[in-house]
């Protein structure tokens, strides 16, 4: 067991990389016009580093990283996920762990004697590092000889909004992005039905994909409040599917049962219709990424895309769980490394703070809430609700209807240096959104004067509670 004592000299090199970690929202200004420090604080600080801006850091870095400041005084604990200090993998093992199928041939062994080949890939909102096993993907199947033209890059990103060049670049590798053609999926049109699950669900899927001599998809696990986690059949269903199919599953299916949630796979009516859709998809191989909070692989699992995702989610649910901290004063929520839908790591604050305390979301990546959702803007039409009206029943929720925020009874702050209105009608009435990290503390100390206690999940979009697997 590792000594727990740190040295003199770990404590000055902590120190150090504080000092040199800019304060959150300053690291993407000039160096002459930084914020350096909390001037409230005088000093005197507990700093926690975390994680933000992913897929949209400098030069297209992964993620950047900021520095959070709190009064000296204050009572502070940071909820790291079991898995936090994983070791990252190499490119040899991503390629050794890759060549290691469960429950399929090996890819080169597919590949050989097939001329067209289709992969597809997450989007942003799901921050898969596809760019970290591209490279040994189109070097195995160049082996088997699949020629570059022949390829097939294909966003199965479901009802979510078309990709750019540069997004696909982050999300692929720039290379990648420019030597091999990709497409973004149509929820609307060029779909192909291919049978009806035993669940009622007719499946459409994207032809294109279907028309592939071999069919590859590559996903990450991480955690979903529905689907149990992200990644396996999701990739075919919602990913490749038409707006009927995935509108089915959505509503007719997880409005229904009550075997849906966070960690749930084996039992879960959602998922299993997934499953089914993507067994008609007739998938030959999948690359399933086990990521850490700066987006690095530490685990691969490759093969069926049903067997090797449920390899990857046994290990997934003992390395993304998180302890609860429980009755905090303050708690902090960072998005990351889902900002563009927020919610999900602000379901933290309910789990953790106390009636009366304080939540604090920290929504740091400048595209901020993503508010395209083709489904969603579907369910709503239908009703015929404008946006108005949306906007509206966000703002006040009414009693037992918390909105984006959380049902207790809660102080809401909003901190992102990128705030617009679309962001502010996400939150209800009564929710302070500030755009200096100083501004936060000056409220939180008026709000709570004397020494909170705080609780900081620093990558609370894929952090989860200590949930067992359904099966």
């Amino acid at each position: 067991m590792a000594n727990s004592d740190p040295s003199r000299r770990d404590l000055l090199m902590g120190a150090r990389y504080l000092a040199a970690t800019p304060l959150i929202g300053a690291a993407m200004a000039h160096p002459p016009f930084q914020v350096k420090a909390v001037s409230k604080l005088k000093g005197a600080a507990k700093s926690v580093v975390i994680p933000t801006h992913e897929f949209a850091g400098p030069n297209g870095a992964p993620w950047i990283e900021e520095r959070i400041d709190f009064p000296a005084a204050w009572d502070l604990h940071v909820m790291d996920m079991a898995g936090h200090n994983m070791p990252i993998l190499t490119p040899q093992q991503i390629g050794e762990q890759a060549s290691q199928p469960i429950g399929s041939k090996a890819l080169r062994e597919l590949a050989e004697g097939k001329k067209t080949v289709a992969i597809s890939f997450d989007d942003l909102t799901r921050t898969t590092p596809a760019y970290t096993v591209t490279p040994w993907l189109m070097a195995e199947l160049a082996r088997a000889g699949i020629q570059d033209e022949n390829v097939l890059f294909i966003g199965s990103f479901g009802t979510h909004r078309a990709m750019t060049q540069e997004e696909v670049g982050r999300k692929l590798g720039v290379d990648i992005a420019r030597k091999y053609a990709w497409l973004n999926h149509d929820v609307f049109d060029n779909v192909k039905e291919v049978g009806t699950t035993t669940r009622g669900n007719k499946v459409l899927l994207n032809q294109t994909f279907l028309g592939a001599d071999l069919k590859i998809c590559i996903s990450g696990i991480k955690v979903h409040q529905d689907a149990g986690y992200g990644g396996g059949a999701k990739a075919v269903l919602p990913g490749l599917s038409a707006l009927p199919t995935v509108e089915y599953n959505h509503t007719q299916i997880l409005t229904k049962v009550r075997t849906t949630g966070p960690v749930k796979i084996f039992k879960n009516d959602m998922r299993q219709d997934m499953i089914e859709a993507a067994r008609m998809a007739k998938v030959d191989y999948t690359i399933q990424i086990l990521y850490n909070d700066r987006l690095r692989p530490t685990r691969i699992w490759a093969g069926d895309i049903v067997e090797a995702h449920h390899a990857g989610v046994r290990v997934a649910a003992k390395t993304y769980c998180t302890p609860t901290l429980k009755d905090a004063d303050i708690v902090v929520a960072n998005a990351y490394p889902q900002n563009a839908q927020a919610y999900h790591g602000g379901l933290w604050i309910n789990y953790s703070v106390r009636d009366g305390g304080t939540g604090v979301m920290i929504v740091q990546h400048p595209l901020g809430i993503d508010p395209v959702h083709y489904l969603n803007n579907r369910l709503a039409g239908r009703s015929g609700a404008t946006q108005f009206d949306l906007t509206a029943r966000r703002l006040n929720p009414g009693p037992g209807r918390g909105g984006r925020g959380p049902a207790k009874r809660v102080n809401m702050i909003v901190y992102s240096q990128y705030l617009t209105r679309n962001m502010r009608n996400n939150y209800r009435t009564g929710t302070f959104f500030y755009d200096k990290w100083e501004d936060v503390i000056a409220k939180l100390t008026e709000l709570h004067p004397g020494d909170p206690k705080v609780a900081v999940y620093p990558y609370a979009g894929m952090q989860h509670q200590e949930i067992e697997l359904d099966g």
